[in-house]
């Protein structure tokens, strides 16, 4: 945290998704890649798709706010790829990887929806309620449709011989 107002809260926040959002842009192809269901991997791809659009709404919030684009690590981001990066390295059945794919995919998901709600709250708070608010509020729409499909794609997912236990 660099300051104690809601200002410095903002912009430390905007810093924050801007490293979620480039690191989830090769998070996603390596799911996608890895994945063999093909609505999961329709998913992903279309979500990296969206993530550079994400990238570009946040590179115009720092323009209009006169900051340059910088980012801030997020340690629970870090977590969920570390996380990913250990339970692949084990080679499990592809199926069982598919769904870990699918939930951690869900994990980041949440995590976008906070930040972005949060920041579009604390934009609007400091005054911010014309275009910068629509560029958060747009990925924080795009967050919530994706995190709705990936939860359609498990109600709709029929398992294909998932092992019950090790």
């Amino acid at each position: 945290m660099t300051g104690n107002s809601l200002n410095d809260l903002f912009h430390d926040g905007l810093k924050e998704m801007y490293y979620v959002e480039n690191e989830l842009l090769d998070a996603l192809s390596e799911l996608s890649s890895e994945v063999n269901h093909d609505d999961l991997q329709n998913a992903f791809d279309e979500h990296r798709s969206e993530t550079e659009n994400h990238i570009d709404r946040l590179e115009d919030v720092f323009e209009h706010i006169g900051e340059s684009p910088e980012q801030k690590q997020v340690h629970a981001l870090d977590g969920l790829v570390e996380d990913h990066q250990e339970f692949s390295n084990e080679d499990p059945d592809q199926e069982v990887l598919n769904m870990f794919d699918k939930a951690a995919a869900e994990k980041s998901e949440h995590l976008e929806i906070a930040a972005y709600g949060n920041l579009t709250f604390m934009a609007d708070k400091l005054g911010h309620d014309g275009e910068i608010a629509d560029l958060l509020e747009a990925n924080l729409r795009e967050e919530q449709d994706a995190l709705d499909e990936l939860k359609t794609i498990s109600e709709q997912y029929d398992g294909e011989s998932v092992p019950m236990q090790g």
